[in-house]
């Protein structure tokens, strides 16, 4: 019934600043805008064939934790990932490899999403099954 997630909407108080988070920092395509009378409010973002990010500005981001707890992106590369990031000034976690034997790591976009960074490898049990045993 369901073949894939289509995309996540982040809202954001600064378009320009989330653009170049997204697009010049971790490549991201933009693939569309959105505008109402004349004016540029938010686009659409191309993660891969099928998977987008949708970005609309609002003046009024709420302050209370957000019902999203995260999204995670995937990687082929995630040193190549992180030496953006660092470049770009951002803050993350270091790389590690989780209980589910994939590497992570974290961090933030400009409205304050977490977002956790996958790269798989021959172990990772989203390709062997399994249990996967938390131990945090």
């Amino acid at each position: 019934m369901i073949n894939a997630l289509a995309h996540v909407c982040i809202e954001t108080a600064d378009l320009e600043k989330t653009r170049i988070f997204y697009c010049d920092i971790l490549g991201l395509q933009r693939q569309f805008d959105f505008y109402k009378d004349g004016k540029l409010i938010g686009y659409y973002l191309k993660i891969c064939e099928g998977n987008y990010l949708e970005i609309f500005h609002t003046d009024n981001l709420p302050m209370e934790r957000s019902p999203l707890k995260h999204f995670c992106l995937e990687t082929g590369d995630m040193d190549v990932v992180l030496k953006s990031l660092e470049e770009s000034g951002i803050d993350h976690s270091e790389k590690t490899l989780g209980s589910d034997h994939s590497w992570l790591s974290w961090c933030q976009d400009p409205s304050g999403v977490d977002i956790e960074f996958h790269q798989y490898t021959p172990r990772s049990l989203q390709f062997q099954g399994g249990i996967c045993k938390v131990l945090k």
